[in-house]
């Protein structure tokens, strides 16, 4: 029974008929989709090795347990290379993104007809495909290895610090703007002290924010083979050397730990 505003208080009335089939009809609808979806999902699992897996799972558990510290020795350069790829490549996507916000964004965009659309389409499409994805094409193009690592973190972050940062510029003080603009100052000098002012802190915010993001997903990118520790992840998985994931992972935890806590106080420091 829907509720309408009369004189400021709550009326409640009876649907109609109409609307009570429509929303029954909703939900047999919406009820429908999801047996049909169940019996999907059921006639491609193998419903033995789900109830089996909690027994799998804790057989892995055991091989892995002692984590093999030893085995720590080979993990430095990799954790460097890691850092490297999360660090190149947000660099790399900040270069990029920054005229794609400037072209992206209403009160900046040379063109709204033809510059503003084709910079939306390059931040869409950035976002759109996962940087494992991006890593993979990359390996087959450029050959396996660190770069190939570095070109897909930055195409991977260009739509999300584009879009960031084309929203920034468009919640600006155009007062600022217009009084700039009214010393007579040209147009890159109007940008310089009109606009970069305003969204200089919403830009090292969002650069911190997704180096800190680019650390865990570079850590993965070695899985097809674009470096970083993920290779050595792979390879140890490979090996069946379960005691050397554990390693890893607690590798992977702590690098990502530390990264949360710096990019949390430089956040801190400049915002």
């Amino acid at each position: 029974m829907p509720a309408s505003e009369r004189n400021g208080t709550k009326v409640w009335r009876r649907r109609t008929t109409r609307l009570q089939l429509m929303i029954w009809g909703g939900w047999l609808v919406c009820v429908a989709i999801f047996v049909a979806c169940w019996q999907l999902i059921s006639e491609k699992t193998i419903w033995m090795f789900v109830t089996d897996a909690p027994r799998q799972a804790a057989d892995l558990g055991e091989r892995m347990i002692p984590p093999k510290l030893s085995y720590m020795s080979h993990l430095w350069l990799a954790i460097w290379d890691t850092i490297n790829i999360a660090t190149l490549g947000t660099l790399l996507a900040i270069i990029l993104a920054v005229p794609t916000a400037y072209c992206a964004a209403r009160n900046t965009t040379p063109s709204r007809a033809f510059v503003r659309p084709v910079a939306l389409f390059v931040i869409v499409a950035s976002r759109s495909i996962n940087s494992l994805i991006w890593a993979l094409m990359l390996v087959t193009i450029v050959g396996p290895g660190v770069f190939a690592g570095i070109i897909a973190i930055g195409l991977r972050s260009i739509g999300f610090c584009g879009k960031l940062l084309y929203e920034a510029i468009e919640e600006i003080d155009h007062d600022q703007v217009e009084a700039v603009t009214a010393t007579g100052a040209a147009k890159p000098q109007v940008v310089a002290y009109g606009i970069v002012p305003q969204v200089l802190p919403a830009f090292a915010g969002i650069s911190v924010f997704r180096w800190d993001i680019n650390i865990r997903e570079s850590t993965v990118l070695g899985l097809v083979g674009a470096g970083g520790i993920g290779l050595q992840l792979n390879a140890s998985i490979m090996n069946l050397a379960w005691t050397e994931v554990s390693m890893i992972l607690i590798v992977i935890i702590a690098t990502v730990i530390v990264s949360e806590w710096v990019s949390a106080k430089i956040r801190y420091a400049i915002i």
